[in-house]
């Protein structure tokens, strides 16, 4: 699979020779969005590719919104798609034990976080790898067909599950529909409802 991830980001991941004592190392278990801020409605400024490491910075409390290392400011990534070492263990970040260690950061002032007008929830599911790269022509339809997005707690990974309320859209000659779900087009297969890939 193709790795996808921002110069100043993969620069800075590089760079780290050593952490601080709550940096914590992760690895993501899908193509992971890395986001300016915590929450779908941030813009996307990297993709963390599956089975790549970073470290985590820390989480904000009762959130799974996690910050990781990155120059010149703060990635967020969404911690039900990242692992961690504990006790000898991969532990997916959102089940870690209660005393993992993780330190708790403080949310961002903006109005964006305040921002959490969701429709629902997306449900994440097991890993998967995604379908072929579609042929061109599915790619451009999507993205001159635009639709309004839907705003969902979660992140837009292969695998996850839409809620039943979201309304996907069809492609002409194609198996697989589309959605725009937090600012982010996907693939998704009509009967499961999980996404089979994340157009970017």
């Amino acid at each position: 699979m193709k790795r996808v991830l921002l110069p100043a980001l993969a620069g800075a991941l590089l760079a780290m020779t050593g952490a601080a004592l709550a940096d914590t190392p992760v690895s993501a278990v899908a193509d992971l969005n890395v986001r300016a801020g915590p929450g779908p409605q941030y813009p996307v400024i990297g993709v963390l590719a599956a089975g790549q490491s970073t470290t985590l910075s820390g989480c904000i409390e009762n959130s799974k919104w996690c910050t990781i290392a990155e120059a010149g400011g703060r990635g967020w990534i969404y911690s039900d798609y990242v692992t961690a070492d504990f006790g000898g263990d991969r532990v997916v970040l959102t089940r870690r034990p209660a005393d993992a260690g993780i330190a708790v950061v403080a949310p961002p002032t903006d109005d964006l976080y305040a921002d959490d007008n969701y429709t629902g929830a997306i449900v994440a599911g097991d890993p998967m790898e995604p379908i072929a790269r579609p042929p061109a022509e599915i790619g451009t339809y999507v993205t001159t067909h635009r639709v309004e997005p839907v705003y969902l707690d979660g992140e837009v990974v292969t695998g996850a599950v839409l809620p039943d309320t979201v309304e996907l859209r069809d492609i002409p000659d194609y198996n697989y529909r589309y959605v725009y779900v937090n600012n982010q087009p996907a693939l998704v297969d009509p009967a499961t409802r999980r996404i089979v890939y994340v157009v970017r």
